[in-house]
C-alpha cells in the first residue's frame, strides 16, 4: 500500500490516497443514463454569525454551540434580563424551541430573539452554560429569577411556519386528554413519566397517549410508523410541529403571549413565497444522488460512518471534494479522521478547495475540477463528488463535464442533473467557464459568433453632445457606433463581442478621445488607445492577473447553443486541461 499522501501545489489540491493508483489510461464513460435511483438532498442557505455580546455575559463561553469550539454561521449569543419572557417548547424532534415571547418582555426588548429559534445553550454566572436537551435542562439553566441570562440559540434553516403555532394551541387536547399514562411498542417504553425498567412481555403492543407523556423518540418512532413525521423533510414548512411540552421562567397567569410582532397573513404569504427554496440542514447528515454508474453528487461527509457507507454501500472508491477547510471547522468536521477513515477503507481523497458563493473562483477552477474528474474516471474509479451544501459546486462540476467532455447540450446536462439531485448550481460560472476554455485553444482569434455583451461607457460627456464608438470591433475602426445618453455626464454603447482583446476610442464633439478612467495602452506608432480583455483563458494555475484587465466595463456573458467548430474547440480544450494533470499524484504538471 503506497503512503499517504498530502499535497500542498497551486492551486490548493490535497490528495489523501490509500493506493495512490495512476490516473492515466483505461476506459470508462459516464454519460447520462436513462434511470438512475436517488437519495433525497436539499437546498439550503446558511445564516450569517450573529454575535451579539452584552457586558453582562462575562461568563459565557463565545465559542459555544459548535463541537470544534466555535459558533456555527446560523448560532448566535445573547445576554437577556430575568425573567426572559420566552416560552420554551418541546418538539417531536427533540429540539427545544422558543414558542412564544412575552409581549413587552425582555426577549421582545432584545429584537433579536425569534420564534423557532432552537435553544443551545443556557445558563449565567458560575455555573456557565449549560447544554440543553430537553426541558429539565431548561429548568435548570434558568432557575434563576433575576440576573442576566446567556442564551445560545440556533435560526431555523428555513422560515418557521409560526402559523402551525396558532392552529394548535390546544396542542394537549387529544383523544383522552392525558388520562391513560401508558406508551409502549415492541415491548419497549416510550414514555417520560413512567419508569423505563418496566418491560412488556415481548408482545407487540399499543399506545394511548397525551403529546406530555412522550419521549421525542417515541414520537419519532410512532410517527414514522404510520408514515406522518418525515425526518429527512428540510423544509419546516412542511413539517407538522407536535408539541410534547411547554416551560417558561415567568409564572404570571395574565401574561399576554404572541408568536410576533407581524400580521399573520404577511407571513403566511412569506412563507408560501419560499416553499419553492432549498434549504441545507446539516443535522440531516449526508445526503447524495446517484448520477451514473461512476459519479454520485451530496452533501460533505461529515462522519468516518458516512466514510465507511459509501465504501461499502455505494462502493466508492474516490472522492473529489470541494469544501474549505474552514468550512469544515465550522461545521465541526474532522478532517483527519474523515482522511484516515477513507485511507482505511481504500478511498482516495482528492481535495481541492472552491470558495463558496464565489462565482469568479468557481469559474476560475472548474476547468481543473472537470480534469481532474476525467482522469478519475478513466481510472475506473467510483467518485462521490462534494461540496458542503451538494447544491451547487460540486453539481456545477457534474455538469461541466457532461458539457465539456461527454458534448451533452448545457441546458440538457443542467435539466438532467437537477432532475435527478436537487440543487441549484450557478449556471453563469459555467457559461463563463466555457468560454474560458475555447479561448484556450483560439489563441486570440475574434472571428466567430458573439460569447459576451459589453457594455462601453464614456463618463465625461455632456449634454446634446454627440458620443460615438470605434475600434477592432467595428470594420477594424472603419465604422462607428453611437452612444446613448443616459442622463448627466454618462453615455454607453452596449456592443456583442467574441471573447479576446480590443482596443478602441471614443469621438466626442468630433475629436477622438480615449478614456483616462479606464485601461489604456500605447501602440507602437504612439497612439494611446483604450484596451478591454473580454472573457478569459482558462489557466491550470489561475491567478488573480490573468482574469482580465482591470475595467469598471459591465461585461455580461452570452449562453447560446455551440458550433460545431466551438464544440470540437470545447472537447479539445477540457481533455487538454485533464491531461497536463500528472496521472500518478493529480497534481499540476511542473
Amino acid at each position: 500500500m503506497a503512503p499517504h499522501l498530502l499535497l500542498l501545489t497551486p492551486p490548493a489540491l490535497t490528495i489523501t490516497a490509500a493506493a495512490a493508483r495512476g490516473c492515466g489510461g483505461g476506459a470508462g464513460s459516464a454519460g447520462p443514463a436513462r434511470a438512475h435511483s436517488s437519495v433525497s438532498c436539499r437546498r439550503g442557505r446558511r445564516w450569517r454569525r450573529l454575535r451579539v455580546a452584552a457586558a453582562a455575559a462575562e461568563g459565557a463561553d463565545p465559542g459555544a454551540g459548535g463541537p470544534a469550539g466555535a459558533m456555527r454561521l446560523n448560532e448566535y449569543m445573547v445576554a437577556v434580563d430575568r425573567p426572559l419572557g420566552v416560552r420554551f417548547a418541546l418538539g417531536i424532534d427533540g429540539r427545544v424551541f422558543v414558542h412564544s415571547l412575552r409581549k413587552g418582555g425582555n426577549a421582545e426588548k432584545s429584537r433579536i430573539i425569534m420564534v423557532g429559534d432552537t435553544l443551545k445553550k443556557a445558563g449565567a454566572g458560575e455555573q456557565g452554560l449549560v447544554t440543553i436537551k430537553d426541558l429539565g435542562d431548561t429548568e435548570i439553566a434558568l432557575r434563576d429569577k433575576s440576573g442576566p441570562c446567556s442564551l445560545v440559540l440556533e435560526r431555523p434553516f428555513a422560515p418557521f411556519p409560526i402559523h402551525q403555532l396558532h392552529q394548535n394551541e390546544d396542542y394537549h387536547i387529544l383523544f383522552n386528554r392525558g388520562r391513560v399514562a401508558v406508551a409502549s411498542w415492541n415491548s419497549g417504553l416510550l414514555s417520560t413519566k413512567l419508569n423505563e425498567s418496566s418491560r412488556g412481555d415481548g408482545k407487540s403492543g399499543f399506545a394511548i397517549f397525551s403529546p406530555r407523556l412522550l419521549s421525542s423518540q417515541g414520537w419519532s418512532f410512532l410517527s414514522s410508523e404510520k408514515g406522518g413525521f418525515n425526518q429527512s423533510s428540510t423544509n419546516l414548512s412542511n413539517r407538522i410541529s407536535e408539541i410534547v411540552g411547554l416551560y417558561s421562567d415567568e409564572d404570571d397567569a395574565n401574561a399576554e403571549w404572541a408568536h410576533g410582532s407581524f400580521p399573520l397573513e404577511e407571513y403566511i404569504k412569506a412563507l408560501d413565497r419560499a416553499k419553492g427554496e432549498l434549504y441545507y440542514n446539516h443535522s440531516l447528515g449526508m445526503q447524495f444522488s446517484k448520477i451514473t454508474e461512476q459519479i454520485f453528487v451530496g452533501s460533505c461527509i461529515q462522519t468516518e460512518r458516512d466514510v465507511k457507507m459509501l465504501s461499502e454501500t455505494v462502493g466508492i472508491t474516490a472522492v473529489l471534494n470541494f469544501q474549505s477547510e474552514s468550512e469544515r471547522v465550522n461545521w465541526g468536521i474532522n478532517s483527519e479522521a474523515i482522511n484516515n477513515s477513507c485511507r482505511e477503507n481504500n478511498i482516495l481523497m482528492v481535495n481541492y478547495p472552491i470558495r463558496e458563493v464565489d462565482s469568479m473562483d468557481l469559474r476560475k477552477k472548474l476547468p481543473f475540477c472537470v480534469g481532474l474528474l476525467l482522469r478519475l474516471i478513466r481510472k475506473n474509479y467510483r467518485i462521490y463528488v462534494t461540496c458542503t451544501t451538494g447544491y451547487d459546486r460540486s453539481p456545477a462540476c457534474v455538469i461541466s463535464y457532461l458539457h465539456w467532455v461527454q458534448d451533452t447540450p448545457l441546458h440538457i446536462a443542467h435539466k438532467f442533473i437537477t432532475g435527478l439531485h436537487s440543487c441549484r448550481p450557478d449556471r453563469a460560472a459555467i457559461v463563463w467557464a466555457t468560454w474560458d476554455l475555447i479561448a484556450l485553444v483560439e489563441n486570440g482569434r475574434h472571428d466567430g459568433s458573439p460569447t459576451h455583451s459589453v457594455c462601453f461607457v464614456w463618463n465625461s460627456g455632456r449634454e446634446g453632445e454627440d458620443v460615438e464608438l470605434v475600434g477592432d470591433f467595428t470594420s477594424n475602426w472603419k465604422d462607428k457606433i453611437k452612444c446613448s445618453h443616459k442622463g448627466g455626464s454618462r453615455y454607453e454603447a452596449e456592443v456583442r463581442l467574441r471573447h479576446g482583446k480590443y482596443y478602441y476610442k471614443f469621438i466626442v464633439g468630433g475629436q477622438w478621445r480615449h478614456s483616462t478612467a479606464l485601461p489604456a495602452e500605447t501602440d507602437e506608432h504612439g497612439n494611446v488607445n483604450n484596451v478591454i480583455r473580454v472573457g478569459d483563458i482558462a489557466h491550470i494555475r489561475p491567478a488573480p492577473s490573468q482574469l482580465h484587465i482591470r475595467d469598471p466595463t459591465v461585461v455580461k456573458v452570452i449562453e447560446r447553443e455551440l458550433t460545431e467548430d466551438e464544440r470540437f474547440s470545447l472537447a479539445f480544450a477540457a481533455r487538454r486541461m485533464a491531461f497536463a494533470i500528472c496521472p500518478i499524484r493529480l497534481s499540476p504538471k511542473q
